[in-house]
């Protein structure tokens, strides 16, 4: 009988902790989405990035690549751009590169970020040797990681699984990338 009531009293012990344990998990809980909902009512502007590169090593290249992304929570975000490239290599190549792309990216953390980016481009290509011109579309889907250094500058790279070495602008599936926001 001793023994019963010892059970007993622990059983009712281990219930009243855990549901102590409980009712304080729930209120951090409750305290954690009230911090989140703030968190995304300010992180709701929409953030502008360009990227820009200008180059004469070898040639000329000059690549202007606006972009816009709109927070839908506080760890992701939704975007699209506009790509625009001159490359002209003296006596051999001229390509000019205009296309749009769609992004997705999300926070692991405040450190770790991932994307997911659509792109199509029209290349138009003339080889000033023979005076041949190829126009064609490349598609890439790339899929990405990196680390956001601050608030507005990410480093990382990317990887199109739709490369194709024969029918590609790029000159390798991965791409390192520097983001920057404003």
């Amino acid at each position: 009988m001793k023994k019963i009531k010892v059970i007993l009293l622990l059983i009712v012990s281990t219930l009243i902790v855990n549901q102590e344990l409980q009712s304080q998990e729930q209120n951090k809980s409750i305290e954690n989405t009230k911090q989140d909902t703030s968190n995304i009512s300010s992180a709701k502007k929409a953030k502008f990035g360009c990227g820009f590169g200008l180059n004469f090593v070898g040639g000329t290249n000059l690549n202007v690549s606006p972009n816009i992304i709109f927070p839908i929570t506080n760890k992701m975000s939704l975007g699209a751009g506009l790509q625009f490239n001159y490359l002209s290599i003296k006596n051999f190549q001229t390509t000019t590169t205009i296309g749009a792309n769609a992004l997705l990216q999300y926070n692991l953390s405040n450190k770790i970020m991932t994307t997911l980016e659509f792109v199509q481009l029209r290349v138009s290509t003339k080889d000033k040797i023979t005076n041949a011109i190829n126009n064609f579309w490349d598609t890439a889907l790339f899929f990405g990681a990196g680390i956001n250094i601050t608030n507005t500058i990410a480093l990382g790279a990317k990887y199109n699984v739709l490369y194709k070495e024969s029918q590609s602008i790029y000159t390798g599936p991965i791409i390192p990338f520097v983001n920057i926001t404003f």
